[in-house]
C-alpha cells in the first residue's frame, strides 16, 4: 500500500446542507493532487476536513491506514502543514516567522537554524530573514508562508489557492518555483485552485469538484479528453 490518504463515503454538511460528497479518493504518497472546481464547489471544505478543522457527517478519512478521527489531535496536526490564501504572518522577522512552528515543537537551536536557512534558500527569501513581515510584498510574504510550511517537514501539505492574492507575473514565478520544488521534494501535497492550467502545471493528477461532489480524478489529459459527465464538460468550457 503506497497511499497516504484514503477517503471513503465522505459526507460533509455545512449550515444544514450537503457541502461535499466524496465516494472514494486515494492520494498516493509523494504525489501532488490538484483540486479544481468553480467557486463554492467544496474544494476548501475538503482541505478543512483533511486538516480536521471540520467534522464529517459520515464516512472516514484514513491517514497511513488509520482513521484521522481516532488519532491524537496534536500528533495528527504535526503531520500536516496548511498554506492559506493569505500568508497570515506574525508581526516579527521573516526568520522568526519561518521558525515559529519549530519553536513550538521545542526543536534544538542548531537544527532550527539549519532548517530555517535551508527552506528560506529553497523559497528564495534568505536575503529577507532579518526583515519584518509588514515590510514584505505579497509575493515575498507568500514565499515566507511556504517556507514556514515546508520547514516543519510535514507528511501532508495542504494548499488553499495560495497564489490567488498576488499579481499575475508573481503568481507565474511562484507556480514555477513550487512545481519545481515539489517535483524534487516528493512531498504529498493537495493544491486547490480554480485554474486548470495551474492544476496541470503543479499536479500529478487533478480532481474535479462541482456542486459539492467529487466528479472525476485523473491526469489533466484524461480529464480534458474524457470529462466524466456534462457538469465537468461545462466547467472545462468556462475556463
Amino acid at each position: 500500500m503506497n497511499e497516504l490518504i484514503l477517503i471513503r463515503d465522505l459526507l460533509i454538511q455545512r449550515n444544514g446542507r450537503d457541502a461535499l460528497i466524496v465516494n472514494s479518493l486515494q492520494i498516493q504518497r509523494g504525489e501532488t493532487l490538484a483540486i479544481v472546481g468553480p467557486n463554492g464547489a467544496g474544494k476548501s471544505t475538503l482541505l478543512l476536513a483533511l486538516a480536521r478543522l471540520i467534522k464529517p457527517k459520515h464516512g472516514e478519512i484514513l491517514f497511513n491506514g488509520n482513521p484521522i478521527s481516532q488519532m491524537n489531535d496534536i500528533e495528527y496536526r504535526r503531520k500536516i502543514s496548511f498554506v492559506f490564501q493569505d500568508p497570515l504572518l506574525m508581526d516579527m522577522s521573516v526568520a522568526n516567522n519561518i521558525a515559529l512552528g519549530l519553536k513550538f515543537r521545542g526543536t534544538d537551536r542548531d537544527e532550527l537554524r539549519e532548517r530555517v536557512i535551508r527552506w528560506s534558500q529553497a523559497m528564495g527569501v534568505e536575503s529577507l530573514l532579518g526583515r519584518r513581515a509588514g515590510q514584505l510584498s505579497g509575493g515575498e510574504a507568500q514565499r515566507v508562508s511556504l517556507a514556514r510550511a515546508f520547514v516543519l517537514d510535514p507528511e501532508l501539505l495542504l494548499m488553499d489557492e495560495p497564489f490567488s492574492a498576488v499579481d499575475p507575473p508573481t503568481r507565474s514565478q511562484l507556480l514555477n518555483d513550487l512545481s519545481t520544488l515539489l517535483s524534487q521534494d516528493h512531498r504529498t501535497t493537495i493544491f486547490v485552485t480554480h485554474n486548470l492550467k495551474e492544476a496541470a502545471q503543479v499536479g500529478d493528477r487533478v480532481a474535479v469538484i462541482i456542486n459539492g461532489e467529487l466528479k472525476q480524478v485523473g491526469t489533466p489529459k484524461e480529464i480534458k479528453e474524457k470529462p466524466a459527465d456534462k457538469s465537468v464538460e461545462e466547467f472545462l468550457k468556462e475556463l
